[in-house]
């Protein structure tokens, strides 16, 4: 697949900053066309799944937002991109995916292009009061047009009521009584009975897994009677009938096997937007509808400014589903993962209604890695407990084990993602669409991921660019990098002889699926020891530690845990993450490096987690 010269992209032929001036023109363009515009209001809460009395849920307990859903139009098919909030935010603040924008790993706040402007600067300059209350976590700091020059407002204070008279709002409301941290209280007074909850099959059926959802469930109630009241004071301030309401989960949740993770029960939210009568004409169905039409947090921003009269900026990514330039349905949904805190763990994703493919680039890793967040819960910790024991069947014993490289569920059938399509005949033409698709995405947008961490953030430095523009270049060799990560992880010896000439080639992305692959093969990869040995003092650590992971894995430990211990001194922390993950994942044969790891404890962030972990595991 040819990639376009980087010279050709129309926001370099405008020199960047050239760029954001044409779109502020733009936008102050539209600001003197005047007119009536809409107000518009987003009520988001955190960590939110659509279990609300409106998307089905007999258990919830949600009048507030199942009386909005009856008065708007309910998006049944809308996720969130990345399955966590950094990355999400992202996402939606930029209208660019966040895996294209390097910005996909938890907390890794990366430079972004020049041209790259928050959407409501370009509100703003349309002559919008933009208001935000009041979390930011954009997953990015270093921005023209920071977070600070988004909004007129941007506090826990933040209210659109400050604005001129007559001057159209923009206006975000968080909610976080929903957010995962309410499963670490010790509350017995629950509003809703553990007995009554329905259980996932993917979950044991235990008291904890029960407690857990019912405070959960308790959460969203209070998300309920908030929003309720938050939506009350529009009419409280006369403001109602010019505004429309969009309601959203910033991702899913909060279980373990929801949010972070790529299946329905991470990416899947509620959407609900409610249309005023005086702007009825641009509403998708009459109130009370049910669209099945798939959207993302990457449509939203197009979306809003389409609704707004702005032109929405040639950059984005995202498809505008409501407003005078909404485009024709998107057919697949993109999804990805990265980085989740102190976890390396690498997939793509394509939704559509009715299937969820998934890519695991790191098959050889377990789902259920240990994140200290994470485990703060009494259903994560029971959860495990009971699959050592024995406890757990072959669905519930899923998440402990290495995954397969790649999954399909037909979401008709199977809504809970547990039952893998992709070895069935019968949907074989299905699976080469959806992996076709994935793969065309990700070469059309570009995708730093496929360096890892450490790496993409070496090379990007040493050319002056950020990841994004790293990528975009048309001398940097994505096509070859992508193609080398699908053959090495396919978990397929056929492609060892292969394998192994590309641990010679000169570009370090490759090098590094190469080095992967060979660990994905473990034993079945001996004879790429050699070509493996000579790459252990790489340019790349990261690609010193795959290479090492693999000698380790084909039984060579004593060359394999010499290399991860340098490695675990190397001066970059995204490597040194990235080994004390490797040594974690090999267990008590990596026993002997524990004293080396204990000193990684002194870097702190991330690595003091995963750090902490190793050593209280391994002992």
């Amino acid at each position: 697949m040819a990639r376009d010269d980087f010279s050709r992209r129309d926001f370099l032929k405008a020199g960047g900053t050239g760029l954001g001036a044409l779109l502020f023109s733009r936008a102050l363009q539209a600001a003197k066309r005047g007119g009536d515009r809409p107000n518009i209001l987003w009520v988001v809460s955190e960590d939110t799944s659509p279990f609300l009395g409106c998307y089905g849920d007999e258990v919830a307990t949600t009048p507030n937002l199942d009386k909005m859903a009856s008065e708007g139009v309910l998006y049944e098919n809308a996720f969130a991109n990345a399955p966590v909030c950094a990355p999400a935010r992202c996402t939606i603040i930029t209208g660019m995916c966040a895996n294209s924008l390097g910005t996909l790993h938890m907390r890794s706040r990366y430079d972004i292009p020049d041209f790259v402007k928050y959407f409501p600067v370009l509100m703003r300059a349309a002559g919008y009061y933009c208001t935000n209350n009041s979390k930011t976590d954009y997953n990015t700091e270093k921005v023209p047009g920071t977070w600070k020059d988004a909004w007129n407002e941007s506090s826990g204070k933040a209210h659109y009521k400050n604005r001129e008279d007559g001057q159209p709002f923009f206006a975000v409301f968080n909610y976080g009584a929903s957010h995962e941290s309410v499963l670490f209280q010790d509350d017995d007074k629950l509003g809703h009975d553990p007995d009554k909850m329905n259980v996932a099959p993917y979950h044991p059926d235990l008291p904890e897994v029960r407690k857990d959802m019912a405070e959960y469930y308790d959460g969203i109630q209070r998300i309920d009677e908030q929003i309720g009241r938050r939506i009350d004071e529009l009419e409280e301030r006369g403001v109602a009938d010019n505004t429309i309401i969009f309601y959203y989960g910033d991702h899913g949740g909060v279980l373990a096997r929801s949010k972070r993770y790529v299946f329905d029960s991470g990416t899947r939210v509620p959407m609900i937007v409610k249309f005023p009568e005086k702007w009825s004409h641009l509403a998708p169905a009459k109130p009370g509808s049910r669209v099945t039409r798939p959207v993302s947090f990457v449509d939203l921003a197009p979306t809003v400014l389409s609704l707004a009269g702005v032109d929405v900026p040639d950059y984005m990514q995202g498809e505008a589903f409501l407003g005078h330039q909404q485009e024709k349905p998107r057919r697949y949904v993109p999804l990805y993962r990265g980085r989740m805190d102190e976890r390396y763990d690498m997939m793509r994703a394509m939704r559509s209604k009715r299937y969820l493919y998934i890519r695991n680039y790191m098959p050889h890793r377990i789902y259920g890695q240990h994140l200290n967040y994470l485990w703060r819960a009494q259903s994560t910790t029971a959860w495990e407990k009971a699959y050592e024991e024995g406890k757990c069947n072959e669905t519930q014993s899923r998440f402990w084990e290495t995954k397969a490289p790649e999954e399909l569920y037909d979401i008709y059938e199977d809504p809970h993602n547990v039952n893998n399509l992709a070895d069935d005949p019968e949907y074989a033409a299905i699976l080469e669409e959806m992996r076709h698709a994935n793969l065309q995405h990700l070469m059309e947008v570009g995708d730093p991921g496929f360096l890892p961490e450490g790496e993409m953030l070496r090379r990007a430095e040493q050319a002056g660019y950020s990841p994004y523009e790293l990528v975009q270049r048309s001398d940097f060799p994505l096509e070859r990098i992508i193609m080398t990560a699908e053959m090495a992880t396919q978990r397929d010896p056929k492609h060892l002889g292969e394998l192994i000439k590309r641990l010679k080639d000169e570009d370090s992305g490759v090098r590094y699926w190469a080095a992967t692959g060979c660990a994905v093969l473990g034993e079945k990869a001996s004879r790429a020891a050699d070509a493996l040995e000579k790459v252990l003092d790489d340019e790349s650590g990261d690609v010193r530690v795959s290479a090492a992971e693999a000698l380790c894995r084909m039984g060579d430990m004593e060359k394999g845990l010499a290399a991860l211990k340098k490695t675990l001194s190397h001066k970059e922390d995204k490597v040194v993450l990235r080994a004390v993950n490797v040594v974690q994942s090999l267990g008590e044969p990596a026993k002997p490096l524990i004293d080396t790891v204990k000193k990684t404890l002194d870097r702190g962030g991330y690595v003091k987690r995963a750090a902490e972990w190793a050593v209280e595991s391994m002992g």
